[in-house]
């Protein structure tokens, strides 16, 4: 009896794919191309089944070319490259893998907020271009974290996850805006107040995007919610780059 066939989208760990080879009949893109929409779906003809990243999107036009495919499983939380609708009518199963990712992606914003704040990729840019000379009182001086507002757009496990790491240390005051309020135990052991939108966007000193990206949230941040933004403020997008209106899905 042959195996099933599978696509394994990107490059994956080496042990993986030997363990996938166990099971199934694997063509795997090891030499990590980044394929069009008509190269993936090329390389998806025959195949039972298909192992995607956020990149590789899967929609109606695909799945018409690709009867056979039975389910595409992404290797990611997020599964907005998947057409959920057009993969429910044409009977594949969609996969994705929530959780896995929530306390490295808590640690990984904070990250990017204190990096921004210090300004320290910028300085250390200047450093490796040659440019320092001597030291300047107001070079690269940059923003506080501590004692500074904390805005959360999106309160779910990562944004829960960004609002405890904030106190202990910090002493930050922490906001946030969810499309529906947490409840008051879990507001208390965040030590996160409700706010509007708006408000958000105007009282933060730092303000850290956690949205899931669906249609609803898709630009949510333009020039009109800059404009609303402290000049000081920092902004950090740790969410799908379609948040932003400057940002289109690139075309194949």
């Amino acid at each position: 009896m042959s195996k099933p066939k599978i696509l394994v989208a990107r490059c994956f760990f080496p042990e993986v794919i030997a363990r996938l080879e166990q099971y199934f009949e694997v063509e795997a893109n090891q030499s990590d191309e980044t394929w069009s929409k008509a190269q993936l779906t090329e390389r998806l003809q025959g195949k039972d089944g298909a192992f995607t990243t956020g990149g590789d999107r899967i929609d109606a036009e695909v799945l018409a070319a690709c009867p056979g495919l039975k389910i595409c499983a992404n290797m990611a939380v997020g599964y907005n490259n998947f057409d959920i609708d057009a993969m429910t009518a044409a009977g594949v199963l969609a996969t994705n893998a929530p959780d896995v990712l929530t306390e490295t992606t808590a640690d990984f914003g904070f990250a990017l907020m204190m990096a921004t704040a210090r300004r320290v990729t910028e300085s250390e840019h200047y450093l490796r271009a040659g440019k320092w000379s001597k030291w300047s009182y107001d070079m690269f001086a940059g923003s506080d974290i501590h004692g500074a507002t904390l805005g959360i757009l999106g309160m779910g496990r990562i944004g829960q996850g960004i609002a405890k790491r904030r106190a202990h240390g910090f002493g930050m005051k922490v906001i946030y805006h969810n499309r529906s309020r947490l409840d008051a135990a879990l507001e208390a052991e965040c030590k996160a107040s409700y706010v509007s939108k708006e408000e958000l966007l105007k009282t933060a000193d730092h303000l850290v995007l956690v949205l899931p990206y669906s249609p609803a949230s898709h630009h949510t941040i333009g020039a009109a919610e800059l404009a609303l933004m402290k000049p000081t403020a920092n902004l950090i997008n740790i969410a799908r780059a379609a948040l932003w209106t400057m940002w289109r899905w690139p075309q194949p």
